[in-house]
C-alpha cells in the first residue's frame, strides 16, 4: 500500500518559490550596479566642479555651529601649505597610489598591542572620506572609503586629490579648508603663507576641534615647529612634485609689507624669526632642552607616527571618537 503523502503544491506556486532566490540575487546585482555606476559619475563630476557640501559640514549645520568655507584653486594656494599637509600627513603622497601599505600594516600592528588608536589613512583616504562619506570608523565605511579612493586615484589624479583635500579638511569648529582656516587664524588668505603658518593649520588637521593655530601650547607647538622644519625637506627631496607636474607652480607671494619666512604670529614669543633649519642639519647630538624636543633627522612622518608621543606635560589622552580626522 503506498505511502500517503501531504498535499500536493501546486506547480505554478513551486515555480514561484524556486524564482524567489533568483529575483532576491537579481535585485542585488542591480543595487550593485547602481551603486557601481552612480559613485564613478559622482566622482567624475567632482573632478571638474568643487563639492559643494560633505555629511561633516552637514553635521556641523544641524549642531548649530555653522559652517565657514572659502575654495581657492590649487594654482593659488601657497606651495608651503602643500608642503605641510605632505610632511605632516602622508610623506608618500607622491609615490603611493592611494595606500600606503605599510603604514597600515604598521598601524595595524600598533593598535593590536594595545594603547590609543593610530590610522594610517593617506591623503587620497582621507580625501575620498571627506568628499564622499562621514567621520568614524566601521568596516562599512573603510570599504566604501577604499573604493572611491581607487576611483579619485584614477578619475582625478594627484593635483586634483591635493586641491579637494586642502579645501575640504576641517580646520576649526565649523571652518573648512585652509583658505578660511588662514583667514580665520591669521587675517589672511592662502595665497601667501609663512612656513610656520602653514605648518600650524597642519599640525591641526588631526583634531580640529581641539587644537588651534594662534598661539598654540604643548604637542601642538612643538608639532608644528617639526613639521615647519620639514617643509624644506619636502623641498628639497621634490615629495610634491606630482602636484606641480606640467603645470606653473605659483609664485612665492607674500602679505603685504611682510616678509614669508618671518612673519611672527600672535602670542608667538617662543618663536624664532629666522625659518627652521633643515631637518639634516639640526645637530641630534646635544640633549634636548627643558622645553623644546631635539628634531631628528627621521623620515617625515605618516598619520600613524604622527600622533602625540607621551610626555610628562601632557594632557589626558584624546578619546578614540576625537581621532576620526585620522582613520
Amino acid at each position: 500500500m503506498a505511502a500517503r503523502t501531504g498535499p500536493s503544491i501546486p506547480r505554478y506556486k513551486r515555480k514561484r518559490q524556486r524564482s524567489l532566490p533568483r529575483r532576491l540575487f537579481g535585485w542585488l546585482v542591480k543595487l550593485i550596479l547602481i551603486f557601481l555606476i552612480g559613485s564613478v559619475i559622482w566622482v567624475l563630476a567632482y573632478r571638474f566642479i568643487p563639492p559643494p557640501i560633505t555629511v561633516t559640514m552637514i553635521g556641523d549645520a544641524l549642531a548649530g555651529r555653522g559652517v565657514e568655507k572659502d575654495w581657492m584653486s590649487i594654482n593659488q594656494i601657497d606651495r608651503d601649505m602643500v608642503r605641510a599637509a605632505i610632511a605632516a600627513e602622508d610623506s608618500k603622497f607622491c609615490q603611493h597610489n592611494g595606500f600606503d601599505w605599510d603604514s597600515i600594516a604598521e598601524a595595524a600592528r600598533r593598535n593590536a598591542s594595545g594603547g590609543r588608536i593610530r590610522g594610517g589613512s593617506t591623503i587620497s583616504q582621507q580625501t575620498a572620506k571627506n568628499a564622499f562619506l562621514w567621520q568614524g570608523g566601521g568596516y562599512a565605511r573603510k570599504g566604501l572609503e577604499a573604493w572611491f579612493t581607487f576611483l579619485i586615484e584614477n578619475l582625478w589624479g594627484k593635483r586634483r586629490i591635493m586641491e579637494v583635500y586642502l579645501n575640504l579638511a576641517e580646520t576649526g569648529i565649523g571652518t573648512y579648508g585652509v583658505n578660511a582656516g588662514s583667514q580665520r587664524y591669521f587675517g589672511h588668505d592662502a595665497s601667501a603663507m609663512s612656513a610656520t603658518e602653514a605648518a600650524r593649520i597642519a599640525a591641526v588637521l588631526p583634531l580640529p576641534k581641539k587644537r588651534g593655530a594662534v598661539a598654540p601650547k604643548g604637542f601642538t607647538r612643538r608639532y608644528g615647529s617639526t613639521i615647519a622644519a620639514r617643509i624644506g625637506v619636502v623641498a628639497r627631496d621634490g615629495l610634491d612634485g606630482c602636484v606641480y607636474r606640467g603645470t606653473t607652480a605659483p609664485a612665492n607671494r607674500t602679505a603685504p609689507s611682510v616678509t614669508k619666512s618671518s612673519r611672527p604670529l600672535p602670542g608667538d614669543e617662543y618663536e624664532s624669526t629666522n625659518p627652521p633649519p633643515p631637518v639634516d642639519d639640526i645637530d641630534t647630538s646635544a640633549p634636548p632642552a627643558a622645553t623644546e624636543p631635539v628634531i631628528e633627522d627621521t623620515p617625515l612622518p605618516t598619520p600613524d607616527n604622527a600622533v602625540e608621543p607621551a610626555i610628562e606635560s601632557e594632557p589626558p589622552p584624546v578619546p578614540e571618537e576625537e581621532t576620526a580626522n585620522r582613520l
